[in-house]
């Protein structure tokens, strides 16, 4: 019985092997006997793709796409959530150092992720969006669509709970709130080693003695 099933299955394994090459081998067929009206209308219409591909990038880099830059104040910011469809804020200080760290991994994703625009903002010069958006800890990243917040970033605990998390861990987390275009798994963190999971440590907080932010340390 088992043996049948084994056979059976094997069957249609290979049934299915043969349709995919049958498919793959006509398509062949088909490029290799279009004649050249048939090939012109097809570099016609690529060359229309990477024209507008083009035109698109160039709209994005000069609404600041492509860089990791700050906003001077909240009407510098609003003017950017109306012009990038996708964006995401960094809400830091001078003083705390994590968020150094959150500026070397958004400066070096920037430029591969030109879809997206990447901003700062001084938490010191923004206390309206701060008390809007409810930012209570620092660093702490806003991702935002379409002119609304579609999710956050807190500390490092979504991160591995550690400063030393890797660009793709960001570029991971980032992923799930769909405001970058990403070609990897946003089902499963990135990790050099499969056997050990991801650490979601939960950081204590100091309050700090300047504000009423909290650093995450």
């Amino acid at each position: 019985m088992a043996q049948n099933l084994e056979n059976i299955f094997q069957d249609h394994l290979l049934r299915a092997t043969k349709m995919v090459e049958d498919q793959v081998d006509a398509e062949l067929h088909r490029l290799e006997t279009l004649d050249e009206d048939e090939l012109e209308t097809i570099r016609a219409k690529r060359l229309e793709q990477m024209k507008k591909l083009n035109a698109q990038k160039q709209e994005w880099f000069s609404q600041g796409h492509g860089s990791y830059s700050e906003v001077a104040d909240e009407k510098e910011f609003f003017q950017a959530t109306k012009k990038s469809f996708r964006l995401i804020c960094h809400f830091y200080r001078d003083s705390t150092f994590r968020c150094k760290i959150v500026d070397k991994h958004l400066a070096e994703l920037a430029p591969k992720h030109v879809e997206t625009r990447f901003i700062k903002i001084n938490v010191e010069k923004a206390h309206f969006l701060v008390e809007r958006l409810k930012v209570k800890m620092l660093p702490t990243i806003v991702l935002i669509k379409d002119g609304k917040t579609v999710d956050r970033i807190i500390g490092f605990d979504e991160l591995g709970g550690t400063d030393e998390f890797s660009n793709e861990m960001m570029e991971w987390r980032i992923a799930r709130a769909e405001v970058i275009n990403y070609s990897g798994n946003i089902y499963e963190p990135p990790t050099t080693d499969s056997k050990k999971s991801i650490h979601f440590a939960v950081n204590k907080t100091i309050r700090s003695q300047e504000d009423d932010f909290s650093d995450d340390d």
